[in-house]
């Protein structure tokens, strides 16, 4: 058992819909809460982050206007946060949804010590909506609720399975680092996470490890110290 008590799983949407690209793929979904529920009873606290990718990339959309496209994408991931905590609880997990705005009955407003008191419940929560706010991605609201939050490390489980010197859809022989640090990230512009978010972990020390949600059990695996992906020191 790895050292970390409280992590923050950063699941990307299109790993969600698996080979469908877009929507769900139910039994990709239903290995995710098995593995979270894995952790959940070896005593791990698990916050989740989901991005929208499955339903919408407003970046791609010409004519709409930059702050209507985000907030459409902020609610994606209400959506996909709202199935994916279903998934959970069919397999036998409490958990919470928040929002950092209203969205009604559908969710509880996010606040640092209503996180606190679920996850001392071993409920698992999940933080939807981003940061509330346009031009600011999943990425951004990732970076942020970890540091709030306190938690030892950021997962952050994608499509591909880590960080590569090139991109391996682009060039075969394209090679994964094993090990890197956030400063490098910054310095060079990478892409793997925003810029923004990578400052804010630059800037308060959060470390992030990048790994393949598609290869068996990755998420235990990962959290337990058998990373196969790229851990991002926090320099």
């Amino acid at each position: 058992m790895g050292s970390y008590k409280r992590i923050l799983l950063k699941l990307s949407g299109e790993a969600l819909a698996g080979d469908r690209s877009t929507g769900f793929d139910e039994a990709t979904c239903v290995r995710v809460a098995d593995q979270i529920k894995a952790l959940v009873e070896d005593g791990v606290e698990v916050a989740v982050v989901i991005g929208g990718g499955n339903f919408w990339r407003g970046r791609t959309s010409e004519t709409i206007d930059r702050t209507k496209a985000d907030q459409i994408g902020m609610l994606a991931t209400v959506m996909n946060c709202i199935y994916m905590s279903e998934i959970c609880r069919s397999v036998g997990l409490m958990t919470q949804v928040l929002t950092p705005f209203e969205c009604g009955s559908f969710t509880k407003l996010f606040s640092k010590d209503r996180v606190n008191k679920y996850l001392s419940k071993s409920m698992v929560v999940f933080l939807a909506g981003g940061t509330g706010h346009p031009y600011f991605s999943t990425d951004t609201a990732t970076a942020l609720r970890a540091i709030e939050l306190d938690v030892d490390i950021i997962m952050a489980a994608k499509s591909i399975d880590g960080v590569y010197d090139s991109d391996p859809a682009v060039n075969p022989d394209a090679k994964k680092i094993d090990t890197m640090t956030m400063s490098e990230i910054v310095d060079q512009k990478l892409g793997v996470v925003d810029l923004a978010a990578a400052v804010l972990c630059l800037e308060n020390k959060m470390p992030m490890c990048v790994f393949g949600l598609n290869e068996e059990n990755s998420i235990v695996n990962t959290v337990r110290g058998n990373c196969n992906g790229t851990m991002i020191e926090a320099d």
